[in-house]
């Protein structure tokens, strides 16, 4: 099944964040070679030459290492994943307040409505 893709946002930086997630999330693990470009590229549904160049973004934030003879592999760096998680998640923070805000929540209600929802 393709992957769902945003109309509003470049291709290729949402394949980015797509597979930064599931190297985050342990789908694919450090040292785990990851499937070669043109299986991913199918799997989304997405042209290969824009799944190299999401690779190519991953490969210079260090998320993924090539080796030349048994291609890409996720790195072994786990203080760097863990780094990469907690970035995707304060901008899904982020989001969410400017999203709460855009509705006509103030920063105390949005406290407020998050402790409701932890309880």
């Amino acid at each position: 099944m393709a992957w769902e893709l945003d109309a509003d946002r470049p291709i290729y930086a949402q394949l980015v964040e797509r597979i930064q997630k599931e190297i985050v999330s342990g789908k694919y693990q450090p040292g785990e070679k990851l499937p070669s470009v043109r299986d991913l590229a199918a799997v989304a549904a997405v042209n290969p030459n824009t799944m190299q160049k999401a690779f190519a973004e991953l490969e210079r934030s260090g998320l993924i290492v090539t080796q030349r003879t048994s291609g890409r592999t996720v790195t072994e760096d786990t203080e760097l994943i863990g780094n990469t998680r907690e970035q995707l998640a304060a901008g899904h923070v982020r989001n969410f307040i400017n999203n709460m805000q855009e509705l006509g929540y103030q920063r105390e209600e949005i406290r407020n409505l998050f402790d409701k929802v932890q309880a």
